[in-house]
């Protein structure tokens, strides 16, 4: 399979202010498509969709990330909710995914994203049942096909910025990792951030605990309110919407102690908004690492619009082009010795001094090396 870095930096750049600057009736396939299937820079019979995860795209997470990609493509294009525009098919089981993605397709989207990993079975078949559409797979690599891309992350490097974060603001040298289902992908998160985390003092010591689950708040804060019991005060999940369990326990404990310091660092979105009190007052979100999925829909929608479908290509999407980041959102916690930390450490992955791990056997050789 082909590997790029991204589609162009420079396109990456222009989508990313077109998507900031917009987010403050007939079928498909009438003729106007070019030899490949695609629509030829018009966006007047061109129109995406979505099949979710079991999250949902109110996950605040994931799902909401790439559902707001959708939005500001439509935004931009003039284009609405709708058979002719941009729409989701919500999953609530894994039996759902070919069935939304079948349906999808008779609705004659010109281009079906899949969200998520697991739903990469689903992409492959219905990719393989009808070569003439286009398919795109988050999160995971699909068998190389000419009619689907893989859009993938790195996030093992946002993720060891996430470890920078916490290891610089802790004060018990205790850390906790939330993930969803354990997979290579969440192993990824897990990986950076305990690389992030021992680089800046090899003694901290990082608890894992994997929820087997995407979507299971309730599990999520039982696995934090474990942990926080067990000293760690500062908890960074990959877990979707199971880790807005770990922001409604560090939301509790600060309730009832506020003196107390517990926080959470998000994922995929810029989460502060979870970590919020009721009177909005402070939130124990310390930061977030930011997958911009809503930007690789866009980009990726926009380049299939154009004719350009990066088809049977992986699309890699890391800090050299803001793919991944860190969020400075909360001010008051995130402080300046933080920052200068995590903007001298990105310097050195951007450089290749620091070769961030992906695996666990990756991850023991470079802890053996510090």
């Amino acid at each position: 399979m082909k590997n790029k870095k991204a589609l162009l930096s420079l396109g990456f750049i222009l989508v990313l202010s077109m998507f900031l600057a917009a987010c403050g009736g007939s079928n498909n396939n009438n003729g106007n498509n070019d030899a490949n299937g695609n629509n030829g820079g018009s966006s007047d019979n061109f129109s995406i969709a979505m099949v979710t995860d079991t999250g949902g795209i109110d996950d605040k997470s994931f799902n909401q990330s790439a559902w707001e990609g959708l939005n500001a493509w439509g935004e931009e294009h003039g284009k609405e909710k709708g058979v002719d525009g941009f729409d989701y098919a919500q999953s609530e089981d894994d039996s759902d995914y070919m069935p939304n993605f079948s349906r999808l397709v008779k609705n004659d989207f010109d281009l079906i994203y899949g969200v998520g990993f697991l739903l990469q079975d689903a992409v492959e078949e219905i990719a393989s049942q009808n070569p003439d559409n286009h398919f795109a797979i988050i999160d995971t690599v699909a068998e190389e096909a000419d009619n689907i891309t893989s859009i993938t992350f790195a996030e093992h490097e946002g993720s060891f910025l996430a470890g920078v974060v916490a290891a610089k603001k802790t004060k018990t040298d205790k850390l906790g990792f939330i993930g969803g289902v354990e997979s290579d992908l969440i192993s990824k998160f897990e990986v950076g951030f305990v690389a992030g985390a021992k680089s800046v003092n090899p003694d901290i010591e990082v608890k894992i605990q994997y929820a087997e689950n995407f979507n299971a708040v309730d599990k999520g804060k039982l696995i934090a309110s474990n942990m926080y019991n067990d000293g760690v005060d500062i908890i960074y999940h990959a877990a979707g919407n199971t880790g807005n369990g770990a922001f409604a326990e560090a939301k509790d404990i600060k309730q009832n102690d506020p003196d107390r310091e517990v926080w959470v660092i998000g994922v995929d979105r810029d989460q502060y908004e979870e970590g919020l009190n009721e009177d909005k007052s402070a939130s124990v979100t310390l930061t977030s690492m930011v997958k911009r999925v809503d930007i690789a829909v866009h980009e990726v929608a926009n380049a299939t619009m154009n004719g350009e479908f990066p088809g049977g290509e992986t699309l890699v999407f890391g800090l050299e082009d803001d793919g991944v980041s860190i969020a400075d959102t909360n001010e008051e916690a995130f402080t300046d010795e933080i920052r200068e930390a995590v903007e001298e450490w990105e310097e050195k992955i951007k450089s290749g001094e620091v070769d961030v791990p992906k695996t666990r056997k990756e991850l023991k050789t470079f802890e053996e090396s510090l």
